[in-house]
């Protein structure tokens, strides 16, 4: 069996690992291993815009050799298990790595079989998914192809990456709908398991009004639990235990409820406590709670704010300054506020920048525009300027 040594391991080349491997070569540190099975790097924001009409598809993927930083180690393998005991970690190729310190930023599991008859759906002619690279062009082909009928958009229980995603093609495809003439042809139910339209009141007034704007049926405190896609219906269950609805569409959008991946879970980095299985960490720090060599950030750790892209981009320097830290033998004095960003898409012009932290109140990064209404403004920032600053800024490990 092969056996290897990395001063920084990191598990995961998405958007966590690549920029924390950037920002620790522009650190200086030099002996850095990352795994990651996959060759392709995909921008998952941009998804959305594309089930909606509004993005191109190869606009959201590169190599991962492109974005990769210089003097990393690229292991093209898969993380199986982690031992912290010892300080090493088992792949797939049957190589095994230790590491003085570990990053551990795998990225969510989606697990579309966690409600009934959902990955099988997604094989039939009406239902889509824009959290697959693969559909999410399929979704646009039909809400192009609807002029009349029920459409049906879907959010899942517990933690999501993105958890605006699942209003934001609601609202896309209700603002098309509306500007062919079709959108009263058209009963557009949107099916949530929170109370509110957001955690957040500032903005869920917005969302409220947005979609009685277009005429949504939202059913709050309630999830689908199953689906026939042969039969095109679905499940509505409230969260209360009270009956169930079966309701027919012509037209759905799933998303899947989501965990931490199953090979992480069966790790000592899990939460003992929550079945997801997210890596437990200090929720300032990022640093594991029982083991101060494991850092984690980005989807797979056990923060409690809004799994966004966004969030990476304010805990990546934390982590890396607790992280030199450590490695110093000095105090770790980087701290993570809960900062997370969701920009909303309301219409295909305009956008909800929604920013937020810990304290669960409205955080805006541009102080002197009123980011609780939607915009025009932000809805270029969200179409050209994330994907500019991700792919320019983020991965190369620069503010």
């Amino acid at each position: 069996m092969t056996s290897i040594h990395h001063r920084v391991l990191i598990i995961g080349g998405g958007n966590a690992g690549i920029t924390v491997a950037a920002r620790l070569r522009r650190q200086g540190v030099e002996d850095i291993g990352l795994i990651e099975p996959s060759d392709k790097h995909y921008y998952q924001p941009l998804w959305t815009l594309v089930g909606g009409g509004c993005a191109r598809q190869k606009e959201t993927v590169r190599s991962e050799a492109s974005v990769m930083p210089q003097g990393v180690a690229w292991i093209k393998d898969r993380a199986t298990d982690i031992d912290p005991e010892q300080k090493l970690i088992s792949t797939a190729g049957g190589v095994q790595i230790t590491y003085d310190q570990l990053v551990v930023c795998p990225g969510i599991q989606l697990d579309w079989d966690a409600i009934d008859g959902m990955a099988e759906a997604l094989e039939t002619p009406a239902v889509s998914s824009n959290y697959r690279f693969d559909l999410a062009p399929k979704t646009w082909d039909l809400i192009r192809q609807l002029r009349s009928g029920t459409a049906v958009f879907t959010m899942p229980s517990g933690p999501i990456k993105c958890a605006g995603a699942p209003q934001k093609i609601a609202y896309l495809a209700a603002d098309y709908w509306r500007t062919q003439g079709m959108l009263d042809n058209i009963r557009v139910v949107l099916v949530l398991p929170t109370p509110g339209m957001f955690g957040v009141p500032e903005f869920a007034e917005e969302l409220e009004r947005v979609a009685q704007d277009y005429g949504i049926e939202v059913r709050f405190s309630s999830e689908v639990t199953a689906i026939d896609g042969p039969g095109k219906t679905v499940t509505i269950t409230p969260n209360d235990g009270g009956e169930a609805e079966t309701l027919a569409f012509d037209m759905l959008h799933v998303v899947p409820r989501q965990s931490a991946p199953d090979w992480l879970k069966r790790t000592p980095l899990a939460d003992p406590e929550n079945p997801a299985g997210y890596v437990q960490v200090d929720k300032h720090t990022l640093q594991h709670v029982r083991y101060p060599d494991v850092f984690s950030l980005g989807d797979a750790g056990s923060t409690p704010n809004s799994k966004t892209g966004a969030a990476i981009r304010k805990q990546a320097p934390v982590l890396v300054e607790n992280l030199l830290a450590r490695m110093k033998g000095e105090e770790l004095t980087g701290s993570y506020g809960g900062y997370a960003s969701c920009p909303l898409t309301t219409s295909r012009s305009t956008m909800l920048l929604a920013e937020f932290d810990y304290t669960m109140r409205p955080t805006p990064s541009f102080p002197k525009i009123d980011t609780t209404k939607s915009r025009k403004d932000m809805w270029l920032l969200k179409r050209y300027g994330l994907p500019a600053m991700y792919w320019n800024l983020m991965l190369k490990g620069r503010a």
